[in-house]
């Protein structure tokens, strides 16, 4: 956690050209984008990176296909520069993948429709994708035997792509992109106040850590606080033409259910399109899409039983999916944009909004604010961000596009290089999992490199360190230096996926917790597993 305390000590009386408040993908796009430009910026989030919204996505990077359907083209389009951008950019994290759609009886849309809107959106999306294609019920009984064809017309299958990591390490990415340039990242540091007097902004902080007093000042503050930009703005009398109104969306993690590495989507029965995701050796369903009034929110019965009955009643199982078979959860708020325009927020149509993002700049007060978004304009967020905030008199430097992306082809050959030489690929012989070598590069890149040495000269770095979870003894020494954990979720959810493709009895039950716990945190070990569990699990316990 000394990671966290320098930048503390960075952030506490510092001056800045820019505060952003908020550390979800917004957030951490503008952080990386200015300071990659020469923008002294200090992000804070009063929970940890990532750790709301943009940690409750479906990992899925794409331009935005059902948004055909409201006639949305400019969107779709832009959406899918972004997508191919961001394929681009991020080889190793970013995997083209098909999106198998079986339509039945009750689809709003025949197949030969949908194959006409496929083929539309591979031409939006400069044919940058593969090829989409109309399927008969026999074709795709062929390719996914598990989709139950009795009432199936016929589908398609076009393509898009997605996270093989999780999201939440993807926005952390570029946290620490920025931290790489010098800006100052801190998590669970709350924002109490902020005034503007003369052509400063003095903000005040509370540390969520200790309670600890912090302050700084700053010329611009970006407000990228997600579903509560509103909030935000409304403390500081600010009047925007925009606002957030929340949808509810949930996903259940399950075990395998196809070993085919597609998407598979279907309507339900109010004809909202939901997936079945995979996610390793696990399989992702959702999302569903709810109409709520608060921001705070989470799986209940309902939820469960409806994804569960359509699920079951799409596929042709052994057995019917139950509760019983769901090994973790999310739930999440999608902030959707709408006017400002004083109406009630429950006069939405719900079914016309998509996930575009509106910014906001308030000249009097240098305030930038961000409204929506998603992960899939990420870039697009980052480069508009900069171009306000250098219009507020900021000044930048040329945009050489370096925030973002993956390290060169050069780089990443000595890599593999390097790991054929010491056999890496073969300290495991678990079936069915990636190579080593995959995926220490597509997580850590250039800060790979320590780790094969790490290994080289103790090779128990190289040891699985919590069994099942297929996570290195040197990946938790790296994590522990580089990447600020400061609470045992941190780890489990967001700097890695473990907590959700393992069970949660399996992760209390590792015999590897206790030096998890100890790696990450020291001689607080028991006191972040308390916070985490409740206890210390017996097999944790010293």
């Amino acid at each position: 956690m000394a990671l966290r305390s320098t930048n503390i000590d960075r952030l506490d009386g510092g001056t800045f050209d820019v505060l952003i408040v908020g550390g979800g993908i917004n957030g951490a796009v503008s952080a990386a984008a200015l300071s990659a430009r020469g923008a002294s910026v200090a992000v804070i989030d009063r929970g940890d990176f990532a750790s709301f919204t943009s940690q409750e996505s479906s990992n899925l990077v794409w331009g935005g296909f059902k948004y055909l359907e409201n006639y949305e083209m400019l969107l779709v389009r832009k959406l899918s520069m972004s997508r191919n951008r961001l394929i681009k950019a991020y080889p190793a994290n970013l995997k083209p993948i098909g999106f198998l759609a079986a339509l039945d009886e009750s689809s709003p849309y025949p197949p030969w429709l949908a194959g006409l809107g496929s083929l539309a959106y591979w031409g939006i999306g400069n044919l940058k994708t593969s090829f989409p294609s109309i399927l008969t019920a026999k074709k795709i009984a062929e390719l996914e035997p598990i989709i139950d064809t009795t009432n199936v017309r016929g589908g398609i299958e076009y393509y898009d792509s997605y996270l093989k990591d999780n999201d939440a390490r993807f926005v952390f990415g570029f946290v620490r992109e920025a931290i790489d340039v010098g800006a100052v990242a801190v998590n669970y540091v709350d924002l109490v106040a902020a005034e503007r007097s003369g052509d400063m902004w003095h903000a005040s902080f509370r540390d969520v850590e200790d309670g600890g007093e912090l302050s700084c000042r700053a010329r611009v503050i970006v407000n990228a606080a997600g579903p509560f930009v509103d909030d935000l703005n409304e403390s500081w009398n600010l009047h925007s033409e925009h606002r957030i109104v929340y949808s509810k969306g949930i996903h259940l993690v399950v075990p395998q259910l196809t070993p085919n590495e597609r998407v598979l989507a279907f309507f339900d029965d109010t004809q909202r399109l939901f997936y079945v995701i995979p996610m390793g050796k696990r399989s992702v369903i959702g999302t569903t899409d709810t109409r709520v009034d608060s921001p705070y929110t989470e799986v209940d019965d309902d939820d469960r039983n409806f994804l569960l009955e359509q699920i079951n009643a799409r596929l042709d199982l052994e057995r019917p999916l139950t509760v019983d078979d769901i090994i973790a959860e999310r739930s999440g708020v999608r902030p959707l944009v709408v006017d400002n325009d004083g109406d009630d927020r429950t006069d939405v149509d719900w079914a016309t909004l998509s996930r575009k993002h509106e910014i906001e700049v308030d000249e009097d007060k240098n305030v930038v604010t961000i409204f929506g978004g998603k992960i899939t304009d990420c870039l697009n967020v980052g480069e508009e961000i900069a171009a306000a905030v250098g219009d507020l008199g900021v000044a930048l430097e040329e945009d050489r596009q370096e925030w973002y992306g993956e390290p060169g082809e050069e780089s990443r050959g000595e890599f593999y290089r390097q790991a054929r030489l010491m056999k890496l690929d073969e300290l495991r012989d678990k079936p069915g999992v990636e190579p080593l070598s995959d995926r220490l590069w597509r997580r850590y890149g250039l800060r790979a490199f320590p780790m094969l040495e790490a290994i080289r000269e103790d090779p128990s770095m190289g040891d699985d360190i919590m069994g099942a979870a297929d996570y290195l003894r040197v990946e938790l020494h790296r994590a522990a230096s580089t990447e600020m954990i400061t609470k045992l979720d941190d780890f489990l959810r967001r700097r890695s996926k473990i907590s959700l493709v393992v069970s949660a009895d399996d992760v209390r039950s590792s015999s590897g917790l206790r030096e998890v716990a100890e790696i990450l945190f020291g001689d607080r070990a028991d006191e972040k597993l308390i916070e985490y569990f409740g206890e210390v699990p017996a097999t944790a316990a010293v």
